[in-house]
């Protein structure tokens, strides 16, 4: 079995698929790993690096015709067209996003998996990329945020004075929530939290941080992934934080809904009231936003608030980012495939529940689901 790691062609994007390291590994199972050429470059890993370990470098077509091709972001409709009949996929996809990438996959009959499907129970943990890098997006949003921020995080007591620490507020206690929230703590800030489930409370109060109660029903989660929250929770939650954001420095937010536009939680109207100097840290961004304001890749300035759009939080700590995909897609890989062939157990809930396409048809029933609703 051939495996061929692709260069990412998305903008922004500095994440490479495979680490040298964890390609050593897939040898001494007896792949062959082959790497489009400059694939690692953007992540600091060099052509040189990859064939010290094994693997052959090699153009995009060669690549595009292995038998497992494995990218971080979705391949294109252009790389779908150099890929073999019925050869295997593996990415975080998005499926229902790119309905012309699913048709292309299709036309070859290719097994498209989705990374960003890994179903969030206990023995697929090893897989979950969207848990790995959400974790460093909830690091980096902080360390962002208080780059931007005219003043330091900790109390600090001096001959001059005394600083009082500064104030943060973060919606969602998600990974990259409880992330933000552990940074913020270690670096000295008082942190409050909003999220729709009240069951996250006690993880948020383990790290330090304070759980702002919302009343009423919260969302609905479907295979530990938010689903849908009701207009009136929403409502109540934008109430509750419409006087704590007056006084906070710092605003971090992370809240999402799969297959849906971001909800907007922090409106221009709360953002008016905000001091003067203080920062927003939109992570939904890429998904519309939480913040209304918030623009895709950009930072603005509305108000004398710094509202910063990274897109993109993970591919900032590409080495890092790396390593860990790297691990999460790799361990996918060795669930589906050895090197003899692909060994695909369709009632196996993490194969059912990351498999997009499959035999010439988009089998995954939530991508089936949203792609029906937006035509």
């Amino acid at each position: 079995m051939v495996i061929s790691v692709l260069k990412e062609t998305k903008e922004h994007e500095r994440r490479v698929a495979l680490t040298p390291d964890i390609i050593k590994l897939l040898i001494k199972k007896g792949f062959e790993v082959i790497i489009e050429s400059k694939a690692g470059e953007s992540s600091y890993y060099k052509d040189d690096d990859y064939i010290a370990v094994g693997a052959k470098i090699v153009d995009k077509a060669q690549a595009c015709a292995s038998d497992i091709v494995l990218k971080v972001n979705a391949p294109t409709v252009e790389e779908v067209t150099l890929m073999k009949e019925k050869s295997c996929s593996l990415s975080l996809l998005y499926g229902y996003t790119q309905p012309a990438v699913l048709d292309a996959f299709n036309a070859k009959k290719i097994s498209a998996f989705g990374m960003d499907a890994i179903p969030r129970i206990s023995r697929a943990q090893k897989m979950d990329a969207l848990s790995s890098q959400a974790n460093l997006a909830g690091y980096k949003s902080v360390i962002m945020g208080s780059n931007a921020l005219g003043k330091i995080f900790p109390l600090m007591m001096t001959a001059a004075g005394t600083i009082t620490p500064a104030k943060v507020l973060i919606f969602g206690a998600g990974v990259a929530g409880l992330q933000a929230v552990a940074t913020a703590r270690r670096l000295g800030a008082v942190v409050e939290v909003t999220d729709v489930r009240p069951e996250t409370k006690e993880q948020v109060e383990s790290l330090g941080g304070r759980f702002l109660t919302v009343e009423g029903e919260g969302v609905q989660i479907e295979g530990g992934y938010a689903k849908e929250v009701s207009k009136e929770y929403l409502a109540k939650q934008k109430q509750l934080i419409e006087d704590k954001i007056k006084d906070v420095d710092l605003v971090i937010t992370t809240a999402l809904v799969v297959g849906k536009k971001s909800p907007v939680l922090v409106t221009k109207e709360m953002v008016s009231t905000m001091k003067n100097g203080s920062v927003i840290v939109d992570m939904a961004v890429e998904w519309g936003g939480n913040c209304e304001l918030s623009q895709a890749n950009q930072t603005i300035v509305s108000n004398g608030v710094t509202i910063i759009g990274e897109a993109n939080l993970p591919s900032l700590l590409p080495i890092n980012a790396s390593q860990l995909y790297a691990t999460n897609i790799s361990t996918l890989l060795l669930h589906l495939a050895n090197k003899d062939g692909y060994n695909f157990n369709l009632e196996d809930e993490i194969t059912k529940g990351c498999l997009i396409t499959y035999e010439g048809q988009t089998v995954h029933a939530f991508t089936n689901q949203i792609l029906q609703k937006n035509n």
